[in-house]
């Protein structure tokens, strides 16, 4: 009988809230379990076992960025959309580092699978971002894959204390939003 209290979601949140302390090369289902104070044959009655976990962890943190985003955006355009939108998504992964992680790589099995979902949620987020610019629709994707490398690589970089010199993160991180926004400014429709 699985213990009272114990769900899916109630493992899956523990874990991410484990992976964003030990990063997610160190979660462990035997580790999780003695966060949770059950016995690791316990989890499996909940999760099919640690790939399982991490595709519910990468659901999980690919819902709540997409969140955050979206309400970051709301009632914004233009420059002040893409500064919200880079802010927030930030701040989520310097606050998530382990549970953001799992998201990376993963591949949806399907439509309905909460991975693709959430991820098309995410990305959604960001398309309409770049319809306040001038972005021909054969354009769309490649702006899209631009402004989530910058977004991605930057906070994942900082998240992992990669930049070791002196210059004010924040300042750079306000410079890459900058950059952006004047390269979908200036950007030529496609010809």
């Amino acid at each position: 009988m699985p213990r009272a209290g114990l769900t899916p979601d109630a493992v899956t949140e523990a874990g991410a809230e484990l992976a964003d302390e030990v990063g997610l090369a160190g979660l462990s289902m035997a580790r999780l379990a003695e966060r949770l104070d059950v016995r690791t044959p316990s989890l499996y009655k909940h999760v099919a076992g640690l790939d399982d976990l991490n595709r519910r962890i990468a659901a999980l943190s690919l819902a709540e960025a997409a969140d955050a985003v979206g309400v970051a955006t709301q009632g914004y355009a233009g420059r002040d959309a893409l500064a919200a939108a880079g802010r927030a998504f930030r701040a989520y992964v310097l606050a998530h580092p382990g549970r953001y992680a799992a998201s990376i790589g993963v591949e949806p099995t399907g439509p309905d699978d909460p991975i693709g979902v959430a991820g098309a949620r995410l990305l959604d987020s960001f398309t309409c971002i770049l319809h306040g610019y001038e972005i021909a629709p054969g354009d769309l994707d490649h702006a899209l894959r631009a402004l989530r490398s910058a977004f991605h690589g930057f906070a994942t970089l900082q998240a992992e204390h990669g930049f070791q010199w002196s210059t004010e993160i924040d300042a750079s991180f306000e410079w890459l939003i900058d950059l952006l926004d004047r390269g979908l400014c200036g950007w030529a429709p496609e010809r």
